[in-house]
């Protein structure tokens, strides 16, 4: 081992950010790589009627493990095939209507290079994410993910660093497409993660996350705009309901609205909640999951929702930090 250099706080945060410069380079340089291979590798994993099967060495078998994950959890069954226990018996697990995603930076490797035939041979389709696309593996593949980098944040150029950071985005990118074209919502990710504190929130009742009674915020469509403000503030979810004089909900306020109307400069005198609240809101069940809710704020970029009963009544109100265990914020929106 060399001569170790003096520890200077200066030239940490410098070599810190060279190595995130070099990492942030060789990602954004993927922005422009897929293509037909990897359209090819998307429709593969999608339409497979088997599983998909990933594997790799070193640090990228670390990535190849990740990929896997990622595609169980979104839906796609996925396993992790270490390619050396491949070589001694493991290869029995795959299937001719399985995708196997081989992930190797030179494409040379050759614990890799001898279990691809091997895999080609089971009736796999092969998907090469690799940074030499001219490589052994590529050649052999039936679909390439070029991930190549120009250079590793290493200074001596070994360690893999930007490498597998670009295998890592690249695979990433596959699953998300993968998981998009599948329809995943969040109904899906709650029943892949029950045992997580978000799957076991999505998975419940709104019920059991909802505020109710004197907590839930709400002024009539007369109310001058100091009531207004003092409901919105004492309440502290970033929103009214507005109601009409049955209590049924008209209208919701929340503070861009309030914002807005200043903007507007008109006489606030004179303004009352029916003169600026947001019409025919989106409103929920007490019944609903709160992956639906969750759904309904996400579609229409909302961060509240009012739950109402069979009349129309406004009988509660959940926050989206209610849901993803956050704390409650105000509303921007």
């Amino acid at each position: 081992m060399g001569k170790r250099n003096a520890i200077d706080s200066d030239g940490i945060i410098e070599r810190a950010k060279r190595v995130v410069a070099i990492e942030a380079e060789a990602v954004a340089a993927l922005i422009g790589r897929p293509g037909d291979g990897f359209v090819g590798a998307v429709e593969a994993v999608y339409a497979t009627g088997g599983r998909v099967i990933t594997t790799g060495i070193g640090k990228s078998g670390i990535i190849a493990q990740k990929l896997a994950a990622t595609l169980s959890s979104t839906g796609t069954p996925a396993y992790f095939l270490h390619p050396v226990e491949a070589a001694h018996g493991d290869l029995g697990v795959v299937g001719e209507t399985d995708v196997a995603v081989v992930i190797s930076y030179s494409g040379e490797t050759s614990e890799i290079t001898s279990v691809v035939p091997a895999l080609l041979s089971r009736g796999a389709t092969v998907v090469a994410i690799t940074g030499v696309p001219g490589s052994s593996l590529a050649e052999s593949a039936d679909h390439v993910i070029d991930a190549s980098v120009d250079r590793e944040a290493c200074p001596l150029g070994l360690v893999p660093t930007a490498s597998t950071t670009a295998a890592l985005v690249m695979a990433d990118a596959l699953a998300i497409c993968v998981m998009e074209l599948k329809g995943f919502a969040e109904d899906d990710f709650a029943l892949f993660h029950p045992g997580g504190d978000i799957g076991r929130r999505l998975l419940s009742g709104v019920k059991t996350l909802i505020h109710t009674g004197g907590e839930v915020p709400q002024v009539e469509s007369d109310a001058p705009l100091d009531a207004i403000v003092a409901e919105m503030s004492a309440k502290t979810f970033g929103i009214t309901a507005v109601v009409d004089g049955g209590g049924k909900l008209t209208g919701v306020i929340t503070d861009g609205d309030l914002r807005r109307l200043l903007e507007r400069g008109e006489d606030l005198s004179v303004v009352r909640a029916r003169d600026f609240c947001t019409g025919e809101p989106k409103t929920i069940k007490t019944g609903d999951t709160t992956a639906h809710a969750l759904q309904l704020m996400e579609k229409h970029q909302i961060t509240a929702l009012f739950a109402v009963d069979d009349d129309g009544h406004p009988t509660g109100v959940i926050h989206i930090h209610d849901i993803l265990g956050r704390g409650r914020v105000s509303i921007t929106g």
